[in-house]
């Protein structure tokens, strides 16, 4: 389905031979081509091109005595109607595989009833058996968009016919004679859960949602494209699927954890990378870097799965050496020298509810220390700046206390800075700007509120609207005098002050992303020049068009600086600031979505705040109007920059020209996820 309605009306509307092999970048920065004349002879409402896409839905699942496994689902496209599975009298064909699995009595995680035998193809290795798809089995169809699959495999006559069993699906539609879509945007995934005796289903394994992975991953692909629910991947992650060339477990809980950790892991630290060997290559995932504190737990155990807790209420060997994976609990070592042959002690000495700070619980050990309720807090306030005229040092009046609303004496914290920046279109240092930051440490004040006359004046010439910030951290001791005494940051969340130099009508700095958004990925942004600095409002006083890095020359611009950062491998070149590459950043969504960043149409060329050019991203040209350097964040290659070049005179950039909301080659267009 389309995602923009009007947009896919004005293709269709279009000539063909305008959009006749457009090419799409996917997410892994292929181009794809899609070839909109073929998509316009699909029948059906051009709200979806054509009736594109598939959903399965499974309706019935049935397990025999003698073990014959049957399931009745049904498949239609994007706008409800019934699909035919061979493709003879819809377009595109079909295809769907099926596993079954149950959750055996008094356990939690699956089984599969269908399994397949995987040879080592790398070493001598044995074979393993692995849950698979099942394969062999027969369609009869009941209807156009209906049909009941049996299964080749069977479930032993011996099957518990009172516990939870499960049939889950992939369908994929074909629509290659159409054109080349994304790998995920003809798939549909379901997972039906029954009990073969009739009986309500009580069991089910839910630890996380598709929901929970799709904060990041948006969406959530796996093996080519054909796995897009968590729901379905649980049903072959299993423990019992063992990799025949590195032995290593392919178990959801083990594998997950490990690739998210990637190169945090103690193995791969100590030079051991944490790679797979599938389907004749290596996946290797120990340069992964999680965007966020990997004990943020329940970033991904969060709620709406039925099992949300089970990080902190289930503990075992599996689950936490999967992390913790320099410890051995054979022998005791890096355990406190406590073997630990299963999991039945676990919950012993790492209970679910936490008594004291980094005590020995599971919350406890997983705390981390900026997130202590222990912390006294810091709240800043800016209550008045006057001595606002250019050529005057502004008089700064604020409040410093903690979350109980008790004074802070400015004098005895780690760190406290005043900003002052402007004009607010375009922070930068220059003529009629101003980018700077003093300490107001020594300021005497009473009751928490102090008055500090900066020392820097705002330029002479300055016109419109100026920013004064506030930028605050201590460092705390948590339990100290134990053993376990933790140094902790306690930052405030820095607060932003707008007003004019010259009477005219305040203008505060434009918003352009969203620090919530931020959140989806990264919790929040604490870990960016030791928390004081979390809020997007306060990044850009300093990464301003004027700033590139003293080190690699590139800029440090905020559009240009989070566009390359978060394009990361897919990049032509290196991004590289100071001794930091970039490269290996893996962002884990999809770029082609602006929106996972940006506040509603602010990524729109029509609607770019800025005005400065940007100390040139690539180095191509010394300097790179705004619009072209937000560009070339991501689109860093020299025909990029060669393009926006020539479409920029002295009147300035040409980009509406053929990308605002209105014409052929728009921002959306471009970027438009074809499903």
């Amino acid at each position: 389905m389309i995602k923009h309605p009007a947009i896919a009306s004005a293709l269709l509307a279009l000539a063909p031979v305008v959009f006749f092999n457009t090419a799409f970048a996917d997410d892994h920065g292929v181009k794809r081509a899609v070839d909109f004349t073929k998509i316009a002879r699909l029948s059906g409402t051009t709200s979806s091109l054509g009736k594109t896409g598939v959903v399965v839905k499974i309706q019935s699942a049935a397990i025999a005595k003698d073990g014959t496994i049957t399931v009745r689902a049904t498949i239609v496209d994007s706008d409800g109607t019934a699909l035919d599975r061979l493709g003879a009298t819809t377009a595109g064909p079909v295809s769907m595989s099926f596993i079954a699995a149950y959750i055996p009595a008094h356990q939690s995680q699956y089984v599969s009833y269908t399994t397949t035998v995987a040879k080592a193809t790398l070493n001598s290795n044995a074979s393993q058996v692995q849950a698979a798809n099942d394969s062999g089995g027969t369609f009869t169809t009941n209807a156009i968009g209906d049909y009941t699959y049996t299964f080749k495999t069977k479930a032993p006559v011996t099957f518990d016919p009172t516990v939870t069993n499960s049939i889950g699906v992939s369908a994929q539609r074909d629509l290659s004679q159409y054109g080349t879509f994304d790998e995920w945007s003809e798939t549909s995934n379901d997972v039906f859960n029954f009990v073969p005796n009739g009986t309500a289903v009580k069991v089910t394994r839910s630890v996380v949602t598709t929901d929970a992975c799709n904060q990041c991953h948006d969406p959530l692909i796996g093996h080519g494209g054909s796995r897009l629910k968590v729901e379905l991947c649980i049903m072959c992650h299993t423990p019992q699927t063992i990799n025949p060339d590195t032995l290593l477990t392919q178990d959801m809980k083990v594998l997950i954890h490990k690739i998210h950790m990637g190169s945090s892991l103690p193995s791969v630290v100590a030079g051991t990378p944490y790679r797979i060997w599938h389907r004749g290559a290596w996946s290797d995932f120990s340069t992964v870097v999680f965007p966020q504190d990997v004990r943020n737990c329940t970033t991904c155990h969060a709620a709406g799965a039925t099992q949300a807790d089970n990080w902190k209420t289930n503990p075992s060997v599996a689950a936490c050496g999967s992390c913790h994976d320099d410890v051995n609990f054979a022998t005791g070592a890096n355990h406190v020298n406590l073997p630990q042959i299963d999991d039945s002690q676990c919950q012993g000495c790492h209970p679910s509810a936490k008594h004291t700070d980094f005590d020995a619980s599971i919350p406890g050990a997983h705390l981390i220390a900026a997130n202590s309720t222990a912390l006294p807090g810091l709240v800043t306030k800016i209550l008045k700046v006057s001595g606002n005229a250019p050529g005057s040092a502004p008089t700064v009046t604020f409040s410093v206390t903690d979350k109980s609303n008790n004074a802070v004496d400015i004098s005895k914290i780690t760190y406290i800075r005043v900003i002052l920046g402007g004009p607010n279109v375009d922070y930068q240092t220059g003529p009629g700007a101003i980018r700077v930051s003093e300490d107001p440490s020594k300021t005497p004040g009473s009751g928490g509120q102090y008055v500090y006359t900066m020392t820097n004046k705002i330029p002479v010439g300055a016109v419109g609207s100026f920013t004064v910030s506030i930028e605050a951290r201590n460092s705390v001791t948590l339990l100290p005098g134990t053993v376990i005494a933790t140094t902790a940051t306690d930052a405030a969340k820095p607060v932003q002050f707008y007003f004019s130099v010259d009477k005219s009508v305040m203008v505060a700095r434009r918003q352009v992303v969203s620090v919530d958004k931020c959140g989806a990925c990264h919790v929040d942004l604490t870990f960016i020049h030791g928390g004081n600095r979390a809020g997007t409002q306060e990044c850009v006083i300093c990464h301003n068009p004027s700033l590139s890095d003293g080190t690699s020359g590139q800029s440090v611009s905020f559009a240009t600086q989070i566009h390359s950062i978060h394009r990361g491998d897919s990049l032509a070149n290196p991004y590289v600031l100071g001794t930091t590459n970039y490269q290996d950043v893996r962002f884990p969504g999809d770029l082609r979505d602006c929106t996972t960043c940006h506040l509603a149409g602010t990524y729109l060329v029509e609607n770019v705040g800025a005005k400065a050019s940007v100390a040139s991203p690539g180095g191509f040209t010394k300097t790179t109007p705004p619009i072209s350097a937000a560009c070339q964040g991501c689109h860093d290659d020299v025909a990029t920059a060669s393009h926006a070049l020539a479409n920029t005179t002295v009147l300035g950039e040409s980009c509406a020209a053929c990308h605002k909301a209105t014409e052929e080659f728009s921002v959306d267009r471009v970027h438009q996820r074809i499903f």
